[in-house]
């Protein structure tokens, strides 16, 4: 009678990625539940900026982005003085992303002052296990981003999200740092079928190095 094989053991430290409306935070509270994790969040509403930013993005880009960079860099150091060798983490975001939004919004001389303090930090954070990148069409991302209807989101139109998922996907296209996971989520459901988020777990327990894709079935 044949052996079972074992179940692979998730990876200690998973960052998950994405733009707005995409499902990150969903996915990270049922991988914390499932794995005993600690979950990392950034709460993009402490930012006194953002709702500036999303009425005026020419005005309050570099004040928006400098605020991100700084208080990703500082929740990532103590993230990393804290043991990631012996509890899993699971967080909803990656130190680099900052540089995205930054490539994205800010004039050319504020992006050369960015870019000076981004080098000086990035060395210092820790680098996760597995990053795991959720994409979505970026009407999909509109019709969620309204169907959750937070006042500061109100402003975000599908042209800025067509611009993010772009810039998104041409990040992670030469994506190399650590093993990659890419998952579509256009049709699928994280909040409302269990076995969605199942199917992404299994995912994640096989995958060890390179970049994979993964389409859940709808």
């Amino acid at each position: 009678m044949a052996r079972r094989r074992a179940r692979q053991p998730a990876p200690r430290f998973i960052a998950i990625e994405g733009p707005v409306g995409v499902g990150k935070t969903s996915l990270v509270q049922y991988l914390a539940k499932r794995l005993s994790a600690r979950t990392v969040l950034e709460t993009v509403e402490d930012n006194p900026f953002i709702r500036n930013f999303y009425g005026d993005p020419r005005r309050f880009a570099f004040q928006t982005q400098l605020f991100f960079l700084l208080s990703r860099y500082q929740q990532q150091l103590e993230l990393k003085q804290e043991d990631l060798f012996h509890r899993a983490t699971v967080c909803d975001y990656v130190f680099q992303k900052d540089r995205i939004f930054a490539y994205l919004t800010l004039s050319e001389a504020e992006l050369t002052l960015y870019d000076r303090i981004y080098k000086l930090l990035d060395t210092r954070v820790p680098s996760p296990d597995l990053v795991v990148y959720l994409q979505a069409r970026p009407e999909v991302l509109l019709e969620r981003v309204r169907a959750r209807n937070r006042d500061w989101e109100r402003p975000i139109r599908l042209q800025y999200l067509e611009q993010v998922v772009q810039s998104y996907n041409d990040y992670f296209f030469h994506y190399t740092r650590t093993p990659l996971l890419v998952i579509n989520t256009s049709d699928i459901d994280f909040v409302e079928k269990e076995q969605h988020l199942d199917a992404v777990l299994e995912a994640i327990r096989r995958m060890r190095k390179g970049t994979q894709y993964f389409n859940p079935s709808a």
